[in-house]
């Protein structure tokens, strides 16, 4: 049996992408992609029945398309998987493989698929219910007017932990991620770090999250000891990592 891959609007693809979404029950870290223009989509048929699709970007330069980073099949199909990840291929011309280990389906196409595979980040999802306690710390919202230190990596965020009426954090979520979950960032003044601040703000961050309905997850840079320390302390675990391939010639 045949299979067609053809490159269609965004639209056609989403019927198949909610199921993708709804079994893949984590946080998509391209998932902005999409809805910024910012990808091609290709639907893939059996003869008139749509059973699958793929999704390319750039992998490092936007205006490409060269990085497989989305792969869907219905479940009946993914006996076939690999002929037609091969089919996707070829009509794509992608030339590398982008993907989270959580994703099993295209994990098993990158390895099957691509060579000089590499990690460079690290992803979290929410775990244990946390109850660190830091005596004489206020969590609080951003005020304007607030004296919020110089940030080096991450914005100031809608949050604050202030220490003797000076802020020495900042943090909150961002929501350009797949419903319901939200992207949690945090940053401590340089001076004040390897106190538990970094922890304790993200655990009521997590908090303000789930009161905004939303499910908090996280990533970092696989060689940043630090932020990994304070997220799984925070009261994150580790879900998965980022993992990129060459597709073999």
């Amino acid at each position: 049996m045949s299979f067609r891959v053809t490159k269609v609007k965004l639209d056609e693809i989403l019927p198949l992408r909610a199921l993708f979404l709804q079994e893949n029950n984590f946080q998509v870290r391209y998932n902005a992609c999409h809805e910024r223009g910012w990808s091609d989509s290709y639907l893939i048929r059996s003869v008139d029945t749509a059973i699958g699709y793929g999704s390319v970007k750039g992998k490092e330069d936007l205006s490409q398309r060269d990085a497989i980073f989305e792969f869907y099949l219905l479940p009946a199909w993914r006996s076939r998987s690999s002929e037609i990840f091969r089919q996707l291929i070829k009509t794509s011309k992608a030339t590398f493989i982008e993907c989270q280990s959580n994703s099993v389906l295209i994990t098993s196409m990158l390895y099957e698929f691509a060579m000089k595979i590499s990690s460079d980040v690290m992803l979290f999802e929410d775990g244990p219910v946390t109850t660190l306690d830091l005596p004489g710390a206020l969590f609080r919202e951003w005020h304007e007017g607030d004296n919020v230190f110089k940030h080096n990596s991450e914005p100031e965020g809608s949050h604050v932990l202030e220490v003797d009426g000076e802020v020495v954090a900042t943090g909150g979520f961002l929501l350009h991620y797949n419903k319901p979950f939200a992207d949690l960032y945090m940053e401590v003044r340089e001076d004040q770090r390897r106190k538990g601040y970094g922890s304790y703000l993200i655990q009521e961050v997590r908090k303000v999250c789930y009161e905004a309905g939303r499910i908090p997850a996280a990533r970092c840079n696989i060689t940043n000891k630090a932020s990994k320390a304070t997220l799984l302390k925070g009261g994150l675990k580790i879900a998965g990592y980022m993992l990129s391939g060459e597709i073999k010639g």
